[in-house]
């Protein structure tokens, strides 16, 4: 039965060609656009679930809720503190990245910045596949490196890598393990392991840690089974109370699971790149709408084409064909077209795969023994199933003769009414996706047109290793010097921190005549030399900058706009006592705000001061010209000054846009989803428009007789559509406009979605619309009368 269902199916198939070949297209490309996006929904939610026991293990967070901080790290005694008084608590790592070590590997210098030291138990807590060696020699000998296989490779080749040698600061440390790279779907990126051991054997780092105000670890637990996370957290909040000397008793430890670390986003600055949920279950949606644009293509060419099929219906009828076979028959026309389009679908994924992969930046493969692809495939396949077949199939099944001059369905409505419905439905998706897209752009343009404050163009950016120690200030001094020399060298500057997203903060380390007692705000502090004003060309409001050589200026702050306005400082402002982590000075000036982070926040209070014992980062503004030479003439100065460690250099246009990299990913994936949605509506669309002109064959040749001219034909077979077109821009323009402004509220600064984008959405989906019915009028329109009189 199945076999004949199947066989009789492929025969209809066959004869309506370019119906068919239409829906398999359309389904295709919708369902290859729904896996894509789904696989990448998937991964998202699947994020570090891989680790065995994962809903057991935690890492802790910091919370200090007067002052609104919330960070990822606690201090590096705390894991022993948990490992004696914590009961609920079976086994305890800690991670550390803020040392990036040089690798000198054969006479070669690499920055590790991909490298971590980590305890002994996260190769137990934690799930990793050795390639070679083990985690138990890692753990014997503090000298010890585990590598990824890329990173391995990287190093050493096609060689060997167990057992070889990388020598870092004074010390030879052995590769004793070589691990699989990381799969998509971890939190922990890192390609190079190290002993926690060998970085505390160093004595200054080793002392500064141990003092429990000192928050540089990221801790993880393993509860054991049925442990209560809130017991833990209240117990590790106690030890945290009774360790710390100057807390104020305000200061929370928090738990969040491993699964759940993925969309935290609550945390500023992390070690881990971190989701959004909400754009998880946006994308979803989106790829759900896709398939569904797709489906209505299918449904709409198949219920109109249902009167042509009356004779076939009613000769089945009349023979003794049930509604159930007639029903199952139909069925079987949709399961065999979706399984044709199935196979398109992976051959599109196979051939779309490296360019999703690069605009994502992941590594999604297409394993077709892989558990998960074929889940994604088969709900997606198993959506568009029932999309397709359900009401198509009712329909045919049930069709009567006599219901071919009412244009009644079974569910008692106009036919022509559905599909048009159906056809509002696909261009109010298509519309907002337009709209969508071109308001993301707009503001993408805005972020990258708006006045920061300050200039980045042809700014070179890089820092000093922390290595140096106490020679920071002599090293840097001479560097700047060096660097100065140089004829393609316009001015050079030197900070504790670069300008684009700046992250050093402090609370409670300001103080001013009549400060109210209880108002400590959270600050920026940036620590800049004498020429930082003229290097990023920062404009003053009022009062002067830092000079070279003047000795007040030691003890001389500058203040940005927002922090005169937050402190309601009264004026004058210039030349009024201020103290700055007590070092009492005075306010040498007020520079006019620039953006210090993404253009998602709001500027913040900045206090700038003058200090050249802890200023390590350099920005070199350089002359337009050969850029090449000008970095080739900077690691030359950088090897004689810094020449155990190679230079990282970066410019500062680059590092300021990839503070927006995940929304010029959205923009990016939104706008190709939206061509496919377009490209979809309008190959429906092109169909309905042929089978319209189809159906009126006679009426048009009897107009062309009677001296109808081609122009208005093709206004008669256009109009109707163009007027769905409308109807979708209408329906689609407020729902639009309130998701656009939900998004645009995640920036401080941002365009205004006014009518401007909106009407340019909808003249493009009308220009589409417009292209696409005109074609078949036309060529309805010209079509010779007499051999349209003669059709049956």
């Amino acid at each position: 039965m199945v076999n004949k269902y199947l066989k009789i199916a492929w025969r209809s198939i066959r004869k309506n060609k370019t119906t068919s070949i239409i829906n398999i297209i359309g389904l295709s490309a919708g369902m290859a656009a729904a896996v894509l996006i789904l696989i990448w929904v998937q991964n998202e939610r699947s994020y570090d679930k891989y680790h065995p026991d994962n809903e057991r293990i935690y890492r802790l967070t910091t919370r200090l809720p007067k002052i609104g901080w919330i960070w990822e790290t606690t201090p590096l005694l705390l894991a022993d503190a948990i490992k004696t008084g914590v009961p609920e608590v079976e086994k305890v790592t800690r991670l550390y990245t803020n040392n990036w070590p040089v690798f000198n590997v054969k006479g070669n210098l690499f920055y590790e910045k991909d490298g971590a030291y980590v305890d002994n138990d996260w190769f137990t807590i934690f799930h990793f596949d050795f390639l070679e060696g083990n985690a138990v020699s890692f753990n014997e000998h503090p000298y010890s490196i585990i590598l990824t296989s890329s990173e391995a490779k990287k190093y050493f080749g096609d060689g060997k890598a167990l057992g070889q040698s990388i020598h870092i600061d004074s010390l030879n440390y052995q590769v004793t393990a070589v691990i699989a790279d990381p799969p998509v779907n971890s939190s922990f990126r890192f390609h190079a392991y190290l002993p926690m051991a060998a970085l505390l054997a160093n004595p200054d780092i080793r002392k500064n840690d141990e003092d429990w105000g000192n928050d540089n670890y990221i801790t993880f637990i393993k509860s054991i089974p049925g442990g209560n996370p809130v017991t833990i957290a209240r117990k590790l909040t106690d030890i945290i109370k009774k360790n710390k000397k100057n807390d104020d008793g305000s200061s929370q430890v928090s738990l969040i699971s491993l699964p759940d670390m993925h969309f935290e986003n609550e945390i500023k600055n992390s070690e881990f790149k971190h989701g959004n949920l909400n754009t998880v279950y946006i994308f979803g949606f989106l790829a759900f709408l896709l398939l569904l644009v797709a489906c209505i293509n299918y449904v709409n060419l198949t219920t109109a084409k249902a009167s042509l099929r009356a004779r076939e219906v009613s000769i089945r009828k009349i023979v003794g064909a049930s509604r159930i076979n007639l029903f199952f028959q139909f069925f079987a026309e949709s399961i065999l077209i979706s399984l044709i389009s199935l196979v398109l679908t992976l051959l599109l994924i196979h051939l779309c795969l490296p360019a999703f992969n690069a605009i994502t930046e992941k590594k999604f493969s297409l394993p077709l023994n892989s558990i998960g692809l074929w889940l994604v495939l088969g709900i997606t396949l198993f959506t568009a199933f029932l999309l397709n077949s359900i009401y198509p199939a009712i329909l045919l099944s049930s069709f009567k003769p006599l219901n071919v001059f009412r244009g009644v369905t079974i569910l008692k409505m106009k036919d022509s009414s559905f599909r048009k419905g159906l056809v509002v439905l696909q261009f109010c998706i298509s519309f907002m996706l337009i709209a969508g897209t071109l308001i993301i752009y707009s503001q993408l343009q805005f972020i990258q047109k708006k006045d920061p404050g300050y200039s980045r163009s042809q700014l070179i950016s890089f820092e000093l290793p922390s290595s140096i120690g106490n020679k920071m200030e002599s090293v840097s001094a001479a560097l700047k010097q060096d660097l100065l020399s140089q004829s393609n060298i316009e001015s050079v500057t030197t900070s504790n921190q670069p300008i684009v997203n700046m992250r050093s903060k402090c609370n409670g380390c300001i103080d001013w005549q009549g400060r109210d007692t209880t108002y400590n705000p959270i600050i920026l502090q940036l620590n800049a030399d004498a020429d930082f004003q003229k290097t990023m060309q920062l404009k003053m409001k009022e009062g002067r900058w830092y000079k070279e050589g003047f000795v007040e200026d030691k003890h001389g702050f500058i203040l940005n706009e927002t922090a005169v306005q937050n402190f309601k400082l009264k004026a004058p402002v210039v030349g009024m006592p201020f103290i700055f982590r007590g070092d009492t000075g005075k306010v040498i000036g007020v520079v006019k705000d620039f953006v210090c982070g993404s253009m998602h926040e709001t500027i913040g209070p900045v206090v700038i001061f003058n200090d050249p014992r802890w200023r390590n980062h350099f920005a070199v503004r350089a002359s337009a010209g050969n850029q090449s030479a000008i970095i080739a003439g900077i690691i030359k100065l950088w090897k004689k000054n810094v020449p155990d460690t190679p230079l990282e250099y970066s410019f500062m246009d680059e590092t300021f846009n990839k503070l927006y990299k995940s929304d010029q990913q959205a923009s990016l994936l939104i706008l190709v989803f939206a061509v496919i949605a377009v490209f979809i509506s309008a190959l429906g669309l092109f169909s309905l428009a042929a089978f319209a002109a189809e159906q009126r064959t006679k009426e048009i040749g009897i107009r062309k007789v009677l001296g109808a001219t081609v122009k208005s034909i093709a206004f008669l077979i256009s109009k109707g559509f163009i007027q769905l077109v409308f109807v979708s821009i209408i329906i689609a323009t407020p729902i639009g406009w309130w998701a656009m402004n939900k998004w645009l509220q995640n920036f401080a600064y941002h365009i205004q979605s006014g009518w401007v984008l909106f009407l340019l959405a909808g003249i493009i989906a009308l220009i589409i619309a417009l292209l696409t019915v005109s074609f078949q009028a036309i060529r309805a329109a010209v079509a010779n009368p007499v051999k349209s009189l003669r059709t049956e």
